[in-house]
């Protein structure tokens, strides 16, 4: 669906990356590298996101450094409009409202890089029902078109848990205190 809105297909790129995790940051060789595309094409969709607010530069040594502008209006929108996109919201709706205790819910993985992907890691924190997890994933999974693979971990472990010991700091979705 947002093929359609969107034609061009590195600024959807662009999106994911800045828009799904704000805290990522990244350079023009660094985006070659990740989407295959050329240089060219996606220095030109920086500088119109850039120009348009949507992201904000600084530099660091002879690199100019990319993140999402969070201060920028539309952009809670477009974050929400980019979970919708991946079928987030639908796991949420579906998955942790039927669960049991849960605490929190993160993404983890290849989305939590912004980077798209087939298949969504999610790492929950509490006491859960896992056969029912199983259950309602297999469900979500046909509606959404995508994988699922999730980590579980007690209140207790969660409270001893480093984040450093996962590739890019996992995402929080869902919390019950919000």
């Amino acid at each position: 669906m947002l093929e359609t809105l969107i034609s061009s297909k590195t600024r959807i790129k662009l999106l994911l990356k800045f828009f799904l995790n704000s805290k990522t940051k990244s350079y023009l060789r660094n985006l070659e590298s990740e989407f295959g595309d050329s240089t060219n094409s996606i220095r030109v969709e920086l500088n119109r996101l850039e120009g348009a607010g949507m992201l904000v530069s600084s530099k660091k040594g002879n690199k100019k450094i990319f993140t999402a502008n969070v201060k920028h209006p539309l952009y809670s929108e477009v974050h929400n409009i980019l979970l919708k996109y991946v079928g987030i919201d639908r796991i949420i709706n579906q998955v942790v409202e039927r669960l049991g205790q849960v605490e929190k819910v993160f993404l983890a993985g290849e989305l939590s890089k912004g980077l798209d992907s087939k298949i969504i890691d999610l790492v929950f924190i509490g006491d859960i029902d896992k056969n029912y997890l199983v259950q309602l994933i297999e469900k979500v999974e046909k509606l959404i078109s995508r994988k699922i693979r999730y980590l579980h971990y007690a209140s207790e472990e969660f409270e001893k848990m480093n984040f450093e010991d996962f590739e890019v700091e996992p995402l929080l979705l869902w919390s019950k205190d919000d």
